[in-house]
């Protein structure tokens, strides 16, 4: 279960990023990360363990800056020892936001799951600190995590494999790269496998912002889609085989853009700032 969030606080930010965001002509998605950050007084760690890229934590603590955060550490583990080190625990306790960059989300959840370092992510969450990630990243952030799958739009029993993630939440299922890769049918087969959460896919340059109050709001240049299986009448995920399709009734489905919203908790979907008229 997440970390409880305690009397008089708000849990923090939660941010999942489709992947590939804009980092130059229009960062709009990281610029809004920053903001609830803390602007000018941002202090952002970096975490780009899911990356074997060397260049992939520098690219972030340059960008940061540039979009107007007062500083940006780099924190990666290569280990799960390092996860222990205090010095380490103590520049997380500092931060006031925590970006996860790409790369393999298994790599994330064997080096980071169970240590000191997630604790405290999830802990400080609960308290109010942000939480972004990007690709792996934001596959991680859930507490049902896709591990890999199958790319395609119809669900087979065996086309995804569920991990356990760092655990800020347990409403949601994330995947990434949503439209790009064709990755319908693995959200809906992790659906099936846990129909309480809500499937969220992400297309790249897309971000979800979910509030303290868990209302998710799009931004990017993408668009989000939602299956909420809430209502979901008849599947045949118990009798199917590996390769069998799989059949569910009661799916809902929503297609949100910039500025459209949804409650995670009342399950209801709004255009949000789409519903202005324009003159």
């Amino acid at each position: 279960m997440p970390s409880k969030t305690p009397d008089g606080e708000e849990r923090g930010w939660i941010v999942p990023i489709g992947g590939a965001e804009d980092k130059e002509a229009d960062p709009k998605v990281l610029r809004r990360f920053v903001e609830i950050c803390g602007g000018a007084d941002a202090r952002i760690v970096v975490i780009p363990t899911a990356s074997r890229l060397i260049e992939t934590g520098t690219q972030y603590a340059r960008l940061f800056p540039e979009l107007g955060a007062a500083e940006v550490t780099v924190l990666d583990f290569d280990t799960r020892r390092d996860c222990h080190e205090q010095n380490r625990l103590d520049i997380i306790e500092r931060a006031t936001g925590v970006f996860f960059t790409g790369g393999n989300q298994l790599r994330l959840s064997t080096l980071l799951g169970g240590t000191p370092v997630a604790k405290l992510i999830r802990v400080l969450n609960a308290r109010g600190l942000p939480v972004g990630g990007t690709s792996a990243g934001a596959s991680i952030l859930s507490e049902h995590m896709i591990a890999f799958g199958q790319e395609g739009s119809s669900p087979r029993a065996g086309s995804v494999r569920l991990a356990p993630g760092l655990g800020l939440t347990n409403r949601f299922i994330i995947d990434q790269h949503f439209r790009q890769r064709d990755r319908l049918g693995r959200l809906v087969a992790g659906l099936a496998y846990n129909p309480f959460a809500i499937g969220i896919g992400l297309d790249e340059d897309t971000a979800a912002f979910i509030g303290p109050d868990d209302t998710l709001e799009v931004e990017g240049s993408g668009s989000v889609t939602i299956v909420d299986a809430a209502e979901l009448s008849f599947s045949s995920m118990d009798r199917a085989g590996e390769d069998d399709p799989v059949c569910l009734l009661g799916l809902r489905v929503h297609i949100l853009i910039a500025g459209a919203t949804f409650n995670l908790h009342t399950r209801q979907a709004a255009a949000g700032s789409l519903a202005v008229s324009k003159t």
